[in-house]
């Protein structure tokens, strides 16, 4: 699958980057070639002989070779490789990236790049987890750039968590789906995210919590796999992600619409939050306090059940339909008796009493349920569960 493709490996300056090591030689064992990038942190735990012996191909060190740089070699080396990959993609490098640093040659080579970038971070938990390695990390792929990783696990430091590399092999599938357009390419997914907004008049309205984040992460990485991502978002507060095709609404039955305006699909995630209810009648003037001071009352109708009505399709049924629970009690189950009732395959179940944080914030404590029972998830970021969920579909659709 990698015969004749074209690596350009940046190796950042971590404990982990004598996995490169490995990485190297299998990515090589598969027919690809391979052009290392070492940082100067990089030389102090890998050396360059060592990688130029396993690459067979001479090491890059320094921006300012004379040779090299007579023929700009920074600018050819960032755009003659089919992919570039970074592994380790260390703290310092990862905030390099994002905020467009090119003070040494693997920052500007990833700065001069056309092509797609895949990074493998690897670092101590507290760094992975500080809220500028966070914003650092959706600033990177708010600009496309893929992640694999990081696992969970026991570090050389000897604290446990996330922040460990991805194994190698995981690294070299992610390799492969970047290639090769993702195992997703050709598969049209539909995603609703963000909450609803249902008037009560022109200036009031019914909503929820919802932030959009983890929608926008499964869409990003649906998208990054190589799917067609129809991406139906309510008001949000998190931006939409790029190369999806958003359609904005408000309402839920705007969001039914929506959706089944854009079906057929292989496959549909609902993460929106959806309102249940919404105003029996349309106010089409703001409502006024009354002077005698009697509270108005307000009627509601229900909303349609976007989840049921399409896991319950008689004809034009996507393959895969995951529906979400959020719930504040009793969650599994909750959810386990949602997942019988609306008819979807699996249901997303997360607890968001407040005292987690969850709704709104950056982390998520899931249980996927499906027909096979009950797979419990450590809590972690968005992003992270997103990328997990992702590969789980993939590996339904292919």
């Amino acid at each position: 699958m990698l015969a004749g493709k074209r690596i350009l490996l940046i190796i950042g300056g971590g404990i982990a980057a004598f996995k490169s090591l490995d990485l190297i030689r299998r990515l090589r064992e598969r027919g690809a070639t391979v052009t290392p990038v070492l940082t100067r942190a990089a030389e102090e735990f890998v050396t360059p002989l060592s990688v130029s012996a396993l690459a067979a191909e001479k090491v890059y060190r320094d921006l300012f070779d004379l040779t090299d740089e007579a023929e700009m070699g920074h600018i050819e080396l960032s755009r003659a490789a089919d992919l570039v990959v970074v592994s380790p993609a260390t703290a310092d490098l990862m905030a390099k990236m994002a905020g467009g640093h090119a003070n040494d040659l693997a920052s500007t080579v990833l700065m001069a790049t056309d092509k797609r970038v895949l990074i493998a971070p690897s670092m101590n938990v507290r760094m992975w987890q500080h809220p500028a390695t966070q914003r650092n990390l959706a600033t990177l792929q708010g600009d496309g750039v893929l992640v694999v990783g990081p696992d969970d696990g026991a570090m050389a430091c000897g604290e446990f968590g996330p922040g460990r590399l991805a194994e190698v092999p995981e690294i070299i599938t992610a390799i492969e789906a970047a290639l090769m357009d993702g195992p997703l390419k050709g598969k049209h997914i539909l995603v609703t995210s963000g909450p609803t907004h249902e008037p009560i008049d022109p200036v009031r309205y019914i909503a929820n919590r919802s932030s959009g984040a983890q929608g926008t992460a499964i869409a990003r990485a649906l998208s990054a796999l190589g799917a067609q991502v129809t991406f139906v978002t309510g008001p949000a507060d998190v931006p939409p992600p790029d190369g999806v095709k958003v359609v904005s609404i408000q309402t839920a039955r705007q969001m039914l619409d929506a959706v089944t305006g854009h079906l057929p699909a292989d496959a549909a995630v609902f993460a929106a939050a959806v309102a249940d209810w919404r105003m029996a009648e349309d106010q089409p003037q703001k409502m006024k306090k009354d002077v005698s001071g009697k509270v108005p009352t307000l009627e509601f109708a229900e909303n349609p059940d976007i989840l049921a009505t399409v896991a319950q399709m008689k004809s034009g049924r996507p393959g895969l339909v995951v529906g979400f629970a959020a719930e504040t009690d009793e969650v599994i189950a909750h959810a386990t008796a949602k997942r019988l009732r609306k008819g979807c395959d699996w249901i997303v179940a997360n607890d968001v009493s407040p005292e987690t944080g969850i709704m709104g914030g950056s982390e998520n404590a899931v249980t996927v349920i499906s027909a096979d029972g009950a797979e419990e998830w450590p809590r972690m970021a968005k992003d992270q569960v997103a990328q997990r969920l992702v590969a789980k579909i993939a590996e339904a659709l292919v």
